[in-house]
């Protein structure tokens, strides 16, 4: 599951590139001529992983399809977007598993400052034309969203959704129920979360328990009624494990966090490399995303097994 709200990783980097990356901003937007020349085509390619379930398995297909279409590569791991994105810009690394909606507005603050309004939004179109402009000045190309989206998401006991019949968080704001919302601290003030829920969907939120977002603590206090709703995400592999559902997301509150992989254009800009990560846009779904969390964090598999079995069971190696 990809943490939310805040976004901790995991650092296992190593120091070379870490400190690389740390000192560098990548080159600076007047120079990077490399925006106009041919895309690259490097045969030995670096792919970066944020350290978490999601982010790893993610890399290990990027890096079984390169090696099937001819390219070799290695994977560190790495803290953040803070050293990661600059190490992309300059690169040190050349492929990243991305979230359109979030990365756009990460380059959008870094561009404009913290303060700047945000361009990620519900609408994919949009959000991936403001990424795109945003991404091409700094040598990256964002390649094609497919199916997979890590949005921010709502789930309730199953038996609650039963008895009060709810599909939707439309269904729970009609039903004008009292509801208690385990979720970070950061709820009360973030538009997708407490705001958002009252005002786009009507919900009746009492109160949030800060529990963390998608912890295993939230959802037990949902299971045991002691809330009545949790914040996760959409590719929470362990809802079933604590009889949860989550409800649908029918009006678009949350933003268009589809998975996009991002790439050094004049490293590794090539057909060859984006022919070859597009592959997986035409399978992997949310719930395929979910399942393969769920195969590494609770059945302990390898990352780079299940990413091999994956792409092996769908033919795409």
């Amino acid at each position: 599951m990809r943490p939310r709200l805040p976004n901790p990783r995991v650092l296992m980097a190593g120091l070379a590139l870490t400190a690389v990356a740390a000192c560098t901003t990548g080159p600076s937007l007047e120079k990077q001529g490399s925006v106009t020349a041919p895309p690259g085509d490097n045969k030995h390619l670096t792919i970066g992983t944020a350290g978490f379930t999601e982010s790893d398995v993610l890399a290990q297909m990027y890096a079984l399809l390169l090696g099937r279409a001819g390219y070799s590569t290695k994977i560190p791991s790495v803290t953040n977007r803070e050293i990661y994105e600059p190490a992309l810009e300059s690169g040190q690394i050349d492929v990243v598993p991305e979230y359109a909606a979030t990365f756009a507005d990460w380059l959008n603050a870094k561009a404009h400052g913290p303060d700047a309004k945000p361009v990620g939004s519900p609408d994919l179109d949009r959000t991936m034309t403001a990424l795109r402009a945003l991404a091409t000045p700094r040598g990256l190309t964002v390649l094609d969203p497919g199916k997979a989206v890590d949005q921010n998401a709502f789930a309730v006991a199953e038996s609650y959704a039963r008895e009060h019949r709810l599909k939707t968080l439309s269904d729970l704001g009609a039903s004008r129920l009292p509801v208690r919302l385990a979720a970070g601290d950061e709820c009360v003030q973030r538009p997708y979360c407490e705001p958002g829920l009252r005002k786009t969907y009507g919900i009746n939120v009492t109160a949030v328990d800060p529990k963390g977002v998608g912890t295993t603590q939230a959802k037990q206090a949902v299971q045991s009624g002691q809330d009545q709703m949790v914040l996760t995400t959409t590719t929470d592999a362990t809802l079933a494990a604590f009889g949860l559902v989550l409800l649908a997301d029918d009006k678009h509150l949350q933003n268009a966090d589809y998975i996009v992989p991002v790439v050094n254009r004049s490293r590794a800009g090539s057909t060859g490399v984006t022919g070859a990560l597009g592959k997986l846009n035409t399978v992997l779904t949310t719930a395929d995303l979910a399942s393969l969390n769920e195969q590494v964090d609770s059945w302990r598999r390898l990352p780079e097994d299940v990413a091999r079995n994956y792409l092996t069971s769908k033919r795409l190696i």
